[in-house]
């Protein structure tokens, strides 16, 4: 049997075949662990083993070393060699550090969601739809009555207003910009040499003016602010909900859609169709240097746009534009408040309110497009 010097003594026997035997005697604290370490660790190597038997009951005084050294001891027992290890004589209160988990957190999800089948999984997945219909109809109620009281000293807030109207529209005019500008270039090129085959190049004018004023303008704007400041009033209130600063709000008998929501939406349904409006500008503006360099005289591009835009094709385009700009922010602002606890909660609410915008854009562009044939707009 090997001593250390602090009283600690250790003996590696073999037993019968393949089974080894450490028996631990003294004081297992970290003074004895630094000093036996090694020459533990050294004399387990000479041999090969199969099984481990670990004699803890002749230790008479334990601190967290000596159990972070037992359970080290284990863990490299069984990955180098392969073998079972058993741990004797351990004090109850450590016994429990020993056992080994029954299941994870995800095995334990795992394993109930095969219990419960088919038949649980779409009972869930229903009740969750459900909850999420009636947030949402909460949501909408609440934000109806924050617009519609909106512009009253108490609730509206100008200074933040400002701020957000800043940051989700005069900040995004350098992407809008070069977005439009090569939106409008890719019109009037890939249209180009189609029309030139029938003779009808100065079409093109008609053609960006009423695909930039009624339909690319308005939607590329609102897509791009969907991943832009959509994500960003997410992640903003998702992290206030995190942090328990909407709680701690509604305890000071503040109502957070008044105070967060309102001045978002506002700013969202201003700023998109100011955005548009300079959108379509820009556009226009790349599709016509393309017509002037294709031979055209910017009088007879100028003519020939103003001949097939009319007025009510820009108010459709800024009619689209408002709507657009409310369901980015009001998406935005709800899956923000419903952001759930956990360090992936706040991403996973800006990446569904950026999917969700964008969803909820083509759907209503669908539905101008219906309602405008339909009125024979």
């Amino acid at each position: 049997m090997s001593r250390s010097s602090s009283g600690f003594r250790f003996e590696i026997l073999r037993e019968d075949s393949g089974r080894v035997l450490l028996r631990l005697v003294g004081p297992l604290d970290a003074k004895s662990v630094s000093r036996s370490w090694k020459a533990i660790r050294r004399g387990l190597r000479r041999l090969s083993f199969r099984s481990l038997r670990i004699e803890a009951a002749g230790v008479d005084r334990w601190d967290s070393a000596g159990v972070a050294f037992l359970q080290l001891l284990r863990r490299q027992a069984e990955e180098r060699f392969q073998a079972e290890v058993a741990i004797e004589g351990l004090p109850p209160e450590w016994v429990r550090t020993f056992e080994p988990p029954t299941s994870t957190a995800g095995e334990a999800a795992g394993s109930a969601e095969e219990a419960e089948g088919l038949i649980g999984t779409i009972g869930h997945t229903a009740i969750e739809e459900v909850t999420l219909a009636g947030d949402a109809v909460a949501f909408l109620g609440g934000l109806t009555r924050g617009l519609a009281a909106a512009f009253q000293p108490r609730i509206f807030r100008p200074r933040e207003f400002f701020r957000i109207f800043e940051s989700a529209g005069v900040d995004a005019l350098p992407i809008v910009s070069l977005i439009s500008f090569l939106i409008g270039l890719v019109i009037a090129f890939e249209s180009a040499r189609p029309l030139a085959a029938f003779g009808a190049q100065i079409f093109i004018a008609n053609m960006i003016g009423l695909l930039m004023i009624r339909e690319m303008g308005p939607i590329m704007t609102a897509i791009l602010l969907a991943g832009r400041s959509g994500s960003a009033f997410a992640a903003e209130l998702g992290t206030m909900k995190v942090n328990e600063e909407l709680d701690a709000l509604r305890t000071m008998g503040v109502d957070p859609i008044r105070f967060l929501v309102i001045q978002r939406v506002i700013a969202g349904m201003i700023a998109t169709p100011l955005l548009t409006i300079y959108s379509i500008f820009v556009g226009i503006l790349g599709g016509v240097l393309v017509m002037i360099g294709l031979g055209y005289p910017l009088e007879a591009v100028y003519h020939q746009m103003d001949s097939a835009v009319r007025i009510h094709d820009i108010l459709i385009g800024v009619a689209k534009a408002a709507v657009f700009g409310l369901l980015i922010s009001a998406s935005g602002c709800f899956l923000g408040l419903r952001t759930r606890q956990g360090p992936a909660a706040v991403g996973a609410s800006a990446t569904g309110a950026v999917v969700t915008g964008i969803l909820l854009i083509i759907i209503a562009d669908a539905v101008f497009s219906l309602l405008l044939y339909l009125l024979n707009l």
